[in-house]
């Protein structure tokens, strides 16, 4: 399904969506698209409904040239309007790394349209001026070799940075249908979102943590203990939340190991919204 706005587009897959069902909201990371949930949406406790988004400026959603669309706000402004258009209550919404940013800021600003909160290999920000303006120079930097140089080389690069190591234990296989996806985004776009939803460029929120509340479900993966450390700390800040790290994963606990994943998202749904 596609959602227009005035000058761009964004595309939803609606598969298992469902009118009058609490509604689970998916958003993936960065160079991801909702496909990457494919394998998970089926598994959702049918007592749930699904919408996966294209984040603007990936998968099959447009690319706007206007690098303003890309940012936290208009995204968050993005999100409402699909939650207005399937005119629902409240959601719950999953996002991994970018897309876990993403809800958590859409969360900060639009709390009465929130009902819980999954979020995995998540951080709330970074805390010094200075490492955050050091972070924003690096993607700034990333956004140009994305235009400069083809996608391809991006997402080789992109691929093989230390985080993802442990996805290199995937089958061939199932590693180069992830690349092939990657290299389905546009160069425009990629750039654009990399210096919108930049961590440097958003306001750290740990100190509104405690402000949320309703469930919240940490998921970390024990090979990527920079996340360990970080969900620690916000499992900390906020009233009612979970953190949970599995064993074997590493960054994309969905990708890694979608059957645990699954099993987590189900009880935490279940314990809390049945």
């Amino acid at each position: 399904m596609i959602i227009s706005f005035d000058n761009f587009s964004l595309f939803l897959n609606t598969d298992y969506f469902f009118s009058g069902k609490p509604t689970i909201v998916f958003i993936h990371g960065f160079t991801g698209s909702s496909n990457d949930w494919l394998e998970i949406l089926p598994k959702i406790d049918n007592h749930f409904s699904t919408i996966a988004i294209d984040l603007i400026g990936h998968g099959k959603s447009s690319s706007p040239h206007n690098s303003e669309l890309y940012e936290i706000n208009s995204v968050n402004k993005q999100i409402k309007k699909i939650i207005e258009v399937f005119q629902l209550d409240k959601v719950i919404i999953t996002g991994y790394s970018m897309g876990g940013r993403v809800a958590l800021n859409f969360a900060n600003e639009y709390p009465n349209f929130v009902k819980g909160l999954i979020l995995e290999s998540t951080s709330a920000g970074i805390l010094d001026a200075k490492e955050r303006n050091e972070r924003y120079q690096s993607d700034l930097l990333l956004s140009e070799k994305i235009i400069d140089e083809d996608v391809e080389k991006f997402v080789d690069y992109w691929m093989n940075l230390p985080i993802f190591s442990s996805q290199r234990s995937l089958p061939k296989e199932k590693l180069n249908d992830i690349r092939l996806a990657k290299l389905n985004n546009n160069p425009t776009g990629l750039s654009n979102s990399l210096i919108g939803c930049s961590t440097g460029k958003m306001q750290p929120l740990y100190n509104r943590l405690q402000f949320f509340n309703f469930p919240v479900l940490l998921i970390s993966g024990e090979k990527d203990t920079k996340y360990c450390e970080i969900n620690s700390e916000m499992n900390n800040l906020f009233p009612l939340s979970e953190h949970v790290i599995v064993k074997g994963a590493g960054h994309n606990i969905h990708l890694e190991l979608p059957s645990e994943f699954v099993i987590l998202v189900n009880r935490f749904l279940r314990a809390n919204f049945i």
